[in-house]
């Protein structure tokens, strides 16, 4: 087993993980697209769910007509270089544009990566904090990028003392697949990075699959929690990956088990070349109504959609209202009174 990240396909196919017959399209694949498999997510490889997520194919050259390179309308509310400001008490602040791992289905792959946009500039981060410190209504900063939890401990810290000085915001959040993808930069001096005083502090983890919860992953989620900075897990609902009910619910078992508390299920974003991993409306909605009555709802995300252009987030899931009745979990329908 390699210690290497993967980055090319000529590597995945030494490996066997690509036939040397798909590398001409793979090219043309990487040649838009980042590629990077971790060695965390190599070893699990031979579960499909896993491979599906992170293994480049052919199809990723099917642009479908309604896909768009900014299909969450990123760009339309970026006032500044880094920061997207969609909705009145919080910014996304896109500290850096790698990762340590490419997914496939990603709604910022034309964004990221070697090809990506450039890191932020000095004068451009100066930028940035200025905005949100000139906005009192900004109560919540989001970290993205790109994974912040890639940059090093020193550079964390940098952006949390930063934050720190900016009284109006109360909340800070980190958005990463790392503790799952690569647990191994998840160190004592990355988490002590983390901790300010009068900010409460979150990491929302994004995982696909139960098998992405391996025992050196919650070991280090137990790390966060453990030092007082609670978790929210993340999912993306993907055709072949986790579109039945039993993948969903030990999902999000496990990441409950983990302390951490399942958020957010997005649907599938109109990123170019994705459609083959995209599930319904319908689908998803059904997967989320077997899951209401017999799964904790410890345990049950919210079921949402960015709504295409930059117009937001909306709960899509099952309705249990029908007229002058309403459904119980089994399907029953029982007469209620409306005020």
């Amino acid at each position: 087993m390699t210690a290497q990240t993967l980055r090319t396909p000529q590597a995945l196919a030494e490996l066997g993980l690509v036939g040397p017959q798909d590398l001409p399209k793979l090219e043309q694949v990487a040649a838009q697209y980042a590629v990077a498999i971790t060695p965390a997510m190599l070893a699990l490889s031979d579960e499909p769910a896993i491979a599906r997520q992170f293994t480049p194919t052919e199809a990723e050259l099917d642009v479908q007509p309604q896909e768009s390179a900014d299909p969450v309308g990123d760009e339309a509310h970026s006032p500044v270089a880094g920061i997207v400001h969609r909705y009145p008490d919080r910014v996304l602040l896109k500290a850096n544009h790698a990762c340590a791992v490419y997914c496939r289905f990603c709604f910022r792959r034309e964004m990221v990566g070697p090809k990506g946009l450039r890191p932020l500039t000095r004068a451009q981060l100066d930028a940035a904090f200025a905005y949100i410190a000139g906005r009192p209504e900004v109560w919540e900063v989001i970290v993205t990028g790109g994974d912040p939890f890639i940059l090093s401990p020193r550079r964390i810290q940098a952006i949390m003392d930063r934050v720190a000085a900016i009284d109006h915001v109360k909340v800070v959040r980190f958005h990463t697949r790392v503790p799952a993808v690569a647990p191994e930069l998840v160190t004592n001096a990355l988490v002590a990075a983390l901790k300010r005083s009068g900010k409460a502090v979150y990491v929302a983890l994004h995982a696909n699959h139960a098998a992405e919860l391996t025992a050196e992953a919650r070991a280090v989620c137990a790390k966060l929690v453990d030092a007082g900075v609670p978790m929210l897990g993340q999912t993306v609902l993907l055709k072949g990956v986790n579109d039945e009910p039993a993948a969903l619910e030990a999902l999000f078992r496990a990441m409950v088990e983990s302390r951490i508390k399942p958020y957010y299920l997005h649907h599938g974003d109109l990123a170019p070349g994705t459609s083959h991993l995209r599930t319904s409306v319908a689908e998803g909605q059904a997967l989320m109504r077997s899951l209401r009555g017999r799964v904790s709802g410890l345990a049950q995300p919210t079921y949402v959609l960015d709504i295409p252009g930059g117009h937001g987030k909306v709960p899509i899931g099952p309705c249990y209202l029908h007229g002058q009745d309403i459904e119980d979990p089994t399907g029953g329908l029982h007469a209620y009174p409306r005020a």
